[in-house]
């Protein structure tokens, strides 16, 4: 296996990530290099399914390790898009994002569009927390943001909706079909989970823009791409279906595990 270069493109989180740490090559890595085609692409993806409901039996509501000021050893460290090279943003950061706004919409009763402002006036909630990498890497930093759950509090999310999709201002990749946005999403249960946070502040600084800012999730029972960054719009779904590559994310839709639990 040695001889198999890893690559966040080739390679996926396994579904047992959050139980066992096993990590499972790609199904497009599989294809061609084993000769393994659909049957194991149909296992991987149920078994998505499986480790979503394992991990639930066994988290159920408790809290991701929180550590102390004496363990926060280096800057967080940035990974993926770290300055967005998208004129609506390079605008809004022109601005010190005075003009962004951060929508909340689809199945909700009270659409939302809240400044950076009005977010910070709300409640906060601080939390030292480790950010693990599907990369292989870890960095514990200080976190500081307004509950999720506040903000769809005051939305008013309809019985119907099952999940929170994330959609971000940097684009991830760029083709002749048009460019594509970041996105991601999770469902209602970890989206009120209390260390769910809308982040805007990092080891006690506003967040900067290699991390995120204005504003970004924080999911810290999960693994690091489910924490989108440079957000602008938050909506209510009821499923995947009609969104991106329909399985809920950018990363998901080129085969990582949607949970990614940790």
């Amino acid at each position: 296996m040695a001889r198999f270069m890893i690559s966040r493109r080739k390679f996926l989180t396994s579904a047992s990530l959050g139980v066992s740490g096993i990590m499972l090559s790609g199904c497009d890595a599989f294809d061609s290099q084993l000769g393994v085609g659909d049957g194991l692409r149909s296992f991987l993806e149920g078994a998505n399914g499986l480790t979503w409901r394992a991990q639930r039996l066994l988290a159920g509501d408790s809290l991701a390790p929180e550590f102390t000021e004496a363990d926060i050893r280096q800057p967080q460290r940035p990974n993926g898009v770290t300055a967005p090279d998208d004129d609506v943003y390079k605008g809004l950061l022109a601005n010190n994002f005075a003009d962004w706004r951060l929508e909340v919409s689809g199945l909700v009763e009270k659409p939302l569009s809240l400044t950076r402002e009005q977010l910070m006036n709300m409640p906060s909630r601080t939390q030292i927390t480790r950010h693990d990498c599907v990369e292989g890497w870890s960095c514990i930093a200080k976190w500081t943001g307004t509950p999720l759950s506040l903000v769809l509090d005051q939305a008013v999310v309809k019985p119907q909706a099952r999940y929170v999709i994330f959609h971000c201002l940097d684009t991830i990749d760029r083709s002749l079909a048009g460019d594509i946005k970041y996105y991601g999403s999770i469902d209602l249960i970890d989206a009120r989970h209390p260390q769910t946070i809308l982040a805007y502040g990092v080891n006690g600084k506003p967040l900067p823009v290699e991390n995120g800012a204005p504003l970004r999730v924080r999911v810290e029972r999960q693994i690091g791409y489910k924490m989108p960054k440079y957000l602008h719009r938050i909506e209510l779904v009821d499923g995947f279906a009609t969104i991106g590559g329909g399985k809920g994310g950018y990363w998901e839709d080129n085969g990582y595990d949607w949970y990614g639990g940790i």
